[in-house]
């Protein structure tokens, strides 16, 4: 079980952190042209650079708190957090009629959702 936790909290680090780093330095212009981030089109680009520096935060508390053993109880906090930027994803996709991407959003959610019960419940890190 703990290997499969970090595996999945590795797997989230890396989506976290791709989304991250698109949403903070593609241009927007650039960004809005795809499907999936059809949602920035009318975004403030400040809201957008802050969501992605948030999603790159959320790559580094997934993993360099147990890597690190400094705070670990901070990877499903930060899995928690993922869980909340989801259902904000999922909402935001769904009023764009954008199922695929919905369906993407709920994988990710319940990763985080394993996260959380694994490291708040049944295999916590080692104290």
């Amino acid at each position: 079980m703990h290997i499969a936790l970090w595996i999945t909290a590795g797997l989230l680090a890396l989506v976290a952190l791709a989304g991250g780093l698109t949403k903070t330095f593609v241009p927007l212009e650039t960004l809005s042209q795809h499907d999936g981030a059809a949602w920035t089109r009318g975004t403030s680009p400040t809201f957008v650079r802050t969501l992605g520096v948030l999603e790159i935060l959320a790559a580094i508390g997934l993993v360099l708190p147990a890597v690190l053993g400094i705070a670990p109880v901070m990877v499903p906090v930060t899995a928690a957090c993922w869980v909340a930027l989801m259902i904000g994803a999922m909402i935001t996709h769904g009023r764009l009629g954008q199922a695929k991407l919905v369906a993407v959003n709920v994988v990710y959610l319940v990763l985080a959702l394993f996260i959380v019960v694994g490291r708040f419940g049944t295999t916590p890190f080692a104290a």
